[in-house]
């Protein structure tokens, strides 16, 4: 399929929309200096499945608004940093449930 692309999600603050942030690696043409070029493309996410840090390929499609042109495919591999957030901020409230 034409458009596929495979990023990190950097933004998942907008109901339904990922911003996705896609870095190559080129070589400048004349002095062979290689550099690292970032582009950013938001996506629809209809389910709200993908999270800060989520490795995800998005497919260019019609467009969802002005700047939306893009949608989930699917999340490829889950954050871990949000897994260990998450057991943290459990790990204190059940620590404050034991001293009441």
């Amino acid at each position: 399929m034409a458009g596929e692309l495979q990023g990190i999600v950097t933004s998942d603050k907008r109901d339904k929309t990922i911003t996705v942030t896609i870095a190559s690696r080129e070589t400048h043409p004349l002095y062979r200096k290689q550099y690292t070029k970032t582009r950013k493309y938001t996506a629809h996410d209809e389910n709200n499945e993908a999270g800060v840090g989520d490795k995800v390929e998005i497919v260019a499609c019609r467009p969802y608004s002005k700047t939306v042109n893009y949608k989930l495919v699917k999340v490829l591999e889950k954050s871990h940093e949000a897994v260990e957030l998450k057991d943290e901020v459990l790990g204190e409230k059940a620590a404050e449930g034991e001293e009441k």
